[in-house]
């Protein structure tokens, strides 16, 4: 007989040797491919080579949240452990989406999403819940030069139908 153990957001802080990110919550690349994409090979937003793929670990906490963003590159989200997580995706035609990355499909979780390269994402933990541990792989991999985080009168005038959540998810 196996006896579940609790692990809380700490535990995983301190087992994955997680930082802080700059966009919230807190994050380890835990892999970065050796293959490398040529810019001639790459869409012309890319300004330079980069490696095919990476992937972090990332953790929310209440009460945190991760602040709208957007890459160049798509970004795969992976459920690992924890509470269920919102992440919200606003597309360039302004269609917010909320993926509800979680362990029970009975209650519409999955336990993977894709955010568009170029739309603006932010997440956060359901409310009443502890804390959520994902995994983000991206393609073409991260790079921060590639990275941008969002400025909250541009994004309000963008898209103003979303004021609100947005007021709600921005540093």
């Amino acid at each position: 007989m196996t006896t579940a153990i609790h692990r809380n957001a700490n535990y995983w802080i301190n087992h994955l040797q997680l930082t802080k990110h700059i966009e919230g919550g807190w994050y380890n690349e835990v892999y970065r491919s050796s293959l490398i994409l040529k810019k001639q090979q790459l869409p012309a937003s890319f300004s330079n080579d980069k490696t095919i793929c990476t992937h972090i670990y990332f953790l929310l906490q209440k009460h945190g949240f991760s602040a709208f963003h957007r890459i160049k590159s798509d970004e795969l989200w992976h459920f690992y452990a924890g509470d269920p997580l919102i992440v919200y995706e606003i597309d360039r035609a302004g269609t917010l989406t909320e993926h509800v990355l979680g362990n029970d499909p009975e209650k519409g979780h999955t336990l993977f999403t894709a955010i568009k390269a170029g739309n603006w994402f932010a997440s956060r933990v359901k409310n009443g819940s502890d804390y959520s541990l994902v995994g983000c792989t991206v393609a073409p991999g991260f790079d921060f030069e590639d990275f941008e985080l969002a400025n909250n009168t541009t994004l309000t005038t963008a898209y103003p139908q979303h004021t609100e959540l947005i007021n709600q998810l921005i540093v």
